[in-house]
């Protein structure tokens, strides 16, 4: 993702994380962008101290004027607690998948976003664990992804939520294992299964790999303050219409 924003030229004030895993972005981020106010929604587990840390080391503007909440906070609510048009560029690195209503997030990343700014992602696509999902075995107790949407399902809802130029990619990483035990721990970690251990006997029908399928995005918030069509019928705020005075000249 990183790589990614190379190709991108952008002036960068605020930047929100979401989530950040605990505080490995937002060195990076700071790095790229030093003079940038680094924002982050954190995910769980990660300690107020972890968070404290990484700012202090990453960022002395963040450390005194950014804020932390906690993941669990915006899925509770729906809502990031910052005011709108208050960032330039939201980062989000393998969230989409685990949330019930991705269109939701678009809306509220289009909420906090200044006009010009710019939402860059990753999560996980359908083809994710696809070995896990040809076995027969019951005691393997896999979770479907909330979000399991392609590529296209993301290009189409960021269309709808009137963000411009999105750009997708998609890549396959295969993880190889020696054990079956190292290769449950990630399928937890990526809350593709169940917490209840399965049966010893199931781990010798295991695959020794694990597909992720990748899918990276990025659009741009332009022209927020356009009218937007509905129905055919275009909405205008009140706000948005100038009032012109004549003046008569002798």
């Amino acid at each position: 993702m990183l790589q990614k924003l190379d190709i991108v030229k952008l002036d960068v004030k605020d930047i929100l994380i979401v989530p950040d895993f605990p505080g490995k972005h937002l060195g990076a981020l700071a790095k790229r962008y030093p003079k940038a106010q680094l924002l982050s929604v954190t995910n769980e587990g990660v300690s107020n101290f972890q968070m404290w840390s990484a700012k202090a080391l990453a960022n002395w503007r963040s450390f005194f004027d950014g804020s932390t909440s906690k993941l669990v906070g915006y899925i509770s609510t729906g809502k990031f607690d910052i005011s709108d048009n208050s960032v330039d560029l939201i980062f989000s690195d393998l969230l989409l998948q685990d949330l019930a209503d991705p269109k939701h997030f678009l809306q509220e990343c289009w909420r906090v976003l200044r006009e010009g700014g710019l939402i860059t992602f990753s999560y996980l696509g359908p083809d994710t664990a696809k070995e896990l999902r040809s076995l027969a075995v019951p005691a393997l107790k896999l979770k479907n992804l909330l979000s399991p949407w392609d590529m296209h399902d993301m290009s189409d809802a960021l269309l709808a939520e009137r963000f411009s130029d999105p750009v997708m990619d998609m890549e396959c990483l295969t993880l190889d294992y020696e054990k079956p035990e190292l290769l449950l721990e990630d399928v937890s970690a990526l809350k593709l299964m169940h917490s209840a251990p399965i049966e010893m006997t199931a781990m010798d029908v295991l695959p020794q790999k694990l597909t992720l399928e990748v899918v990276y995005g990025h659009a741009w918030a332009v022209g927020k303050h356009l009218a937007k069509a509905k129905d055919n019928v275009a909405y205008i705020d009140l706000n948005q219409i100038g009032r012109k005075t004549r003046t008569d000249s002798a």
